[in-house]
């Protein structure tokens, strides 16, 4: 039986969107997203864990993440688990994991104001000027 490799965050972003592009032309945008939890410590005091995920776009959806994206806009992000390793300058190999977006919907607030449920995935709500048109499946490299 084949395994399920599904991730669905919502969370707000830590910086702006990194484009850039690779050495065949193709498009990839670099968010850092931020979720957190609030939850009742052992003492009765409310705390809060937030945890920092990578989040890797490709193609014209990359460009558009760059575009319509800023620092502490909202973001629903929908893909899957990738882990990759490299060598680092001093031999050692190194890890990261990472979340490959298939699906990047806007929640609020962002460049020119805004908000709303517009992005990729889903049409745009009506009126909602900063959203991009709605792109395909066919525009992922994957």
């Amino acid at each position: 039986m084949a395994g399920i490799n599904k991730v669905i965050l919502i969370g707000n972003l830590g910086a702006d969107p990194e484009l850039r592009y690779t050495s065949g032309g193709q498009a990839v945008t670099d968010l850092r997203l931020a979720t957190s939890r609030r939850f009742t410590g052992r003492d009765g005091s409310q705390q809060e864990d937030t945890q920092w995920h990578r989040v890797v776009v490709w193609g014209k959806q990359a460009e558009h993440c760059k575009e319509y994206l800023s620092k502490g806009r909202q973001v629903y992000v929908e893909g899957r688990l990738q882990t990759r390793s490299w060598e680092d300058r001093d031999g050692n190999k190194r890890y990261t994991t990472e979340v490959v977006a298939q699906t990047v919907q806007f929640l609020s607030g962002g460049r020119g104001g805004g908000g709303g449920a517009g992005g990729f995935g889903g049409p745009p709500p009506p009126g909602d000027a900063d959203a991009p048109p709605d792109f395909g499946d066919d525009d992922i490299p994957f």
